[in-house]
């Protein structure tokens, strides 16, 4: 068995806040920031329970981590989050320059990164993040399959 990665670590973390944003009537969609490899910030969407359209996970880490870190830009950052992140998303992490992102399934629908919009392939995109998708897409789609299903 090969050991954990900061990713694997990390995409746990993602994971777990996304069983807690399912628990609370929320798109289990979870993200983690790592700043030089470790996690400052762990959220969920909270868009229904704010009510806050821009409550997405992402949006929620990038805002914690520019808190905690006193900077607008996170150069030094990854962001890890259990679905493929939308227009709006992947536009905020333009802005924020975060180094790095990893997401689990990919979303052919609302996601932005390799499908829609695919904001960073744009030849007005200012920074593009070194992008991994598709890590542990099963688990993902899985978690969100089961809990739409079940709002049905």
């Amino acid at each position: 068995m090969r050991p954990l990665s900061p990713d694997d670590q990390a995409l746990d973390a993602a994971f777990a806040a996304a069983r807690d944003a399912a628990t609370q009537g929320e798109a289990p969609i979870g993200a983690v920031i790592l700043h030089r490899g470790e996690v400052i910030v762990r959220t969920h969407n909270l868009v229904e329970t704010t009510p806050d359209p821009t409550a997405h996970a992402e949006i929620l880490a990038i805002r914690q981590a520019a808190a905690l870190l006193g900077d607008a830009r996170l150069p030094e950052c990854d962001l890890v989050v259990t679905l493929e992140p939308c227009a709006m998303c992947a536009g905020a992490i333009e802005h924020a320059r975060i180094r790095r992102l990893v997401f689990a399934a990919y979303d052919p629908k609302g996601g932005a990164v390799d499908h829609g919009a695919r904001v960073f392939q744009r030849p007005t995109c200012r920074h593009v993040p070194d992008i991994i998708g598709g890590i542990r897409e099963a688990e993902s789609k899985d978690m969100l399959q089961a809990f739409f299903k079940a709002l049905r």
